[in-house]
């Protein structure tokens, strides 16, 4: 019989990625919407997305190390860098690949962000949404525990998660737009002042 250890390690870690990646994806969204007020700081909210990230790719580095360890499938060390040459669901694997390479370059994005500018940067920092969609594919289409109906509620909630906290980003800055436009409006002359410069007494 093998020896199941990092199989089961492959799995756990595998999931433990994708909770940390939808972790860091809410903590950079909430970084300008600021749903709690001035209750959370932005650099400490700042911090703690890239903290979260890190302890993601952590999980990433462990995940595909026990994949190339466990005999269940045939995996090469190269295939954790070319998409498409996992045997075993090759779409869905290249997905997962994909995913994260992306994952390594926005965060590697954030000690070059004075290089490549803050506009770039925050550009850069969209492809978050597309690693996030990336890796749901791959846990569902590829993963062994999405027959579990927890695997599919942890999916569900991590989904509807960033969806929501997407959808409160984009109306919190909607809002804002209009009120930082009113405050750059230069205030009108009161009539009284403009009519007592006129008598020139």
């Amino acid at each position: 019989m093998k020896d199941p250890t990092f199989w089961i390690l492959a799995r756990a870690s595998g999931l433990t990625a994708y909770v940390l990646l939808t972790l860091s994806v809410l903590a950079g969204l909430t970084v300008k919407s600021k749903p709690f007020g001035k209750a959370v700081r932005i650099p400490t909210v700042t911090d703690l997305h890239r903290f979260l990230a890190l302890l993601g790719l952590g999980a990433l580095a462990i995940h595909g190390t026990t994949l190339v360890l466990d005999s269940t499938i045939k995996i090469t060390p190269a295939a954790l860098l070319v998409p498409g040459l996992v045997p075993y669901r090759p779409l869905w694997t290249a997905l997962g690949v994909l995913a994260g390479e992306l994952m390594l370059v926005v965060y590697v994005s954030f000690a070059l962000r004075k290089r490549i500018g803050v506009r770039n940067w925050r550009r850069l920092h969209y492809v978050t949404f597309a690693v996030f969609a990336a890796a749901t594919l791959h846990g569902l289409a590829a993963g062994t525990d999405t027959s579990h109906r927890w695997a599919i509620w942890l999916y569900a909630g991590a989904v509807g998660a960033v969806a929501s906290a997407t959808a409160w980003r984009v109306l919190t800055a909607g809002a804002a737009r209009p009120v930082a436009a009113r405050s750059a409006r230069p205030s009108p002359v009161p009539a009284t002042e403009t009519s007592t410069g006129g008598t020139g007494s």
